[in-house]
């Protein structure tokens, strides 16, 4: 690769988007600027910022490699993605959201949820949660970057990662949201450049749409053992419904991150920044495009790969990735794309690293400034905002430390935690603040403290994957998962979620139960 061509683009690159961060320095005066970007941003900025804090390398590195073993299958996804994560989010939770926050004057999310339900302590644990688990999400996007970066570019892995962190903590503690969206927002536009192209010449790689897909269904026998004794059945078809891989694609991937989209809090911030309903509106087509674009191109490119690999070097693509799933799409680019799309797809993986990393930095500091520490009466600096920017290092400086200590092809797996457990100890508290005025202050404590420990329980003793690697439950009980399949491979947001949810209507009713009964006691008094 030409370092001399490179280099200055990164250069022309890292100058643009250091001047738009530099603008959203100049127009963040308030705390409200910091935080929510004056609630006046623009729907189109607002839709492309969402869709690449949505699109992080996780997408492009992690999903399109884990696509590369269980095939087009991933696709529902992309199709949850659109409708959940674009439409239901924008049009139907994101208009109640954005007007919620207004009428409690909410600037997070755990706010938002705190002072909906009158609970100081909801808006501390929630903002707990997420200080605490984010760090995790943060470092396998931080990690798709750097491996992107060592792969392509020859860097070295520890360089990598503190380059990407050193520019992320830069601006997103000088210029809070609005520099975040505004880098985003210009981010996404290569993102979506970059993919189109990808897709498109994957498929002149492969014989065209028709022939590539033909060439796919055929390596049906090249399933390997291990694959088809899970119910691999080919990587144009599902896994055999019930069987490990089934419950793996379904249960974790698909619906794990397709419904936990609903209850991102750095996603659903991004409705709070926009001054009305009809921006929201307007973002569902830009967002919609934007994502169908990502994740169904990554979802494709993924298992197509394949079929090149076969032809060009007779192994699956797994194989040629040397059993790394992390590692499947940068070694595909960098075999079949010509050098200039490697420059491209380096901004490309660039701005999504940046762009999702610099949100979720930004939640944690909020977490830990506002929600937390401002809950408990400690503030410091120019609007309070001196703890949130402490909490910009601390949060960076975390999501470095786990990135060395999390094991390889962890990318895809992370996300679907992430996006699990917030699923499971916020979704049900979300609905009932938007959609049910009998929703009561314990209802929400007790369903978020639920979630959130049935999700990680599950994690630590039942879900193989997870609790096999950790090995608390080997180090207690002797064995890496508590119960037998299918409970192995059931992701916990499939009974953490329902438990969840159950304890919230149940308490909800109760506590409305107890205020009709003390009303008629005082009624009977009072006659």
């Amino acid at each position: 690769m030409n370092m001399s061509i490179l280099i200055p683009l990164c250069i022309v690159y890292i100058g643009i988007m250091s001047g738009l961060a530099y603008y959203g320095y100049k127009k963040t005066v308030t705390e409200s600027d910091y935080l929510l970007g004056g609630r006046n941003i623009n729907p189109v900025v607002m839709a492309l910022s969402y869709g690449a804090t949505f699109i992080s390398t996780s997408a492009l590195v992690g999903f399109g490699g884990v696509g590369s073993i269980f095939g087009m299958g991933l696709l529902w996804l992309a199709f949850l993605n659109i409708v959940l994560g674009i439409f239901v989010a924008f049009a139907v939770f994101g208009t109640r959201i954005r007007r919620l926050s207004i009428e409690l004057d909410a600037s997070t999310f755990p706010s938002l949820l705190g002072k909906r339900y009158g609970s100081k302590f909801i808006t501390v644990f929630a903002g707990a949660m997420i200080f605490i688990f984010m760090p995790a999400y943060t470092s396998i996007v931080l990690i798709g970057g750097g491996r992107f970066l060592q792969e392509s570019l020859s860097l070295n892995f520890n360089l990598s990662l503190f380059i990407l962190a050193a520019i992320i903590a830069l601006y997103v503690i000088s210029g809070g949201i609005k520099a975040v969206m505004y880098t985003d927002a210009f981010g996404a536009v290569i993102m979506l450049i970059g993919m189109v192209v990808f897709l498109v010449v994957t498929y002149q790689a492969v014989g065209g749409v028709v022939d590539g897909h033909a060439a796919l269904s055929a390596l049906k026998d090249m399933v390997p053992e291990s694959l088809a004794s899970g119910g691999h059945q080919g990587w144009t078809s599902m896994p055999v419904f019930g069987s490990p891989l089934w419950w793996t694609l379904v249960s974790t991937i698909i619906m794990g991150v397709g419904i936990g989209v609903l209850a991102q809090p750095q996603l659903m911030m991004r409705c709070m920044t926009v001054k009305d309903d009809k921006a929201l509106y307007r973002s569902v087509l830009i967002g919609g495009v934007f994502i169908f674009f990502m994740t169904g191109a990554a979802f494709i490119i993924g298992p197509l790969s394949n079929v090149y690999f076969m032809e060009t070097a007779g192994q699956l693509s797994i194989t040629a990735a040397e059993g790394n799933s992390d590692l499947v799409i940068p070694k595909f680019i960098n075999s079949l794309m010509p050098e200039w799309f490697i420059y491209l797809f380096t901004l490309t993986l660039l701005s999504a690293t940046i762009s999702t990393i610099s949100s979720l930095v930004h939640l944690q500091a909020s977490a830990f400034g506002e929600d937390i520490m401002k809950s408990l009466g400690v503030k410091w600096g120019k609007n309070g905002q001196g703890m949130t920017r402490l909490g910009v290092i601390v949060g960076m400086l975390a999501a470095i430390g786990l990135a060395y200590v999390l094991p390889g092809g962890v990318i895809a797996r992370a996300t679907a935690f992430w996006f699990g457990i917030c699923a499971a100890g916020f979704l049900p508290t979300l609905m009932g603040a938007l959609f049910w005025k009998r929703a009561s202050k314990n209802g929400a404590i007790f369903s978020i403290i639920t979630g959130f420990t049935v999700s990680i329980l599950g994690f630590l003793f039942l879900h193989i994957k997870e609790s096999g690697v950790l090995g608390l439950s080997q180090a207690l009980f002797g064995k890496d998962a508590l119960l037998a399949f299918p409970w192995t491979h059931i992701d916990p947001l499939f009974y953490a979620l329902p438990l969840s949810a159950l304890v919230f209507v149940t308490v909800s009713l109760l506590d409305r139960q107890k205020e009709v009964n003390v009303e008629s006691q005082s009624k009977s008094i009072a006659k």
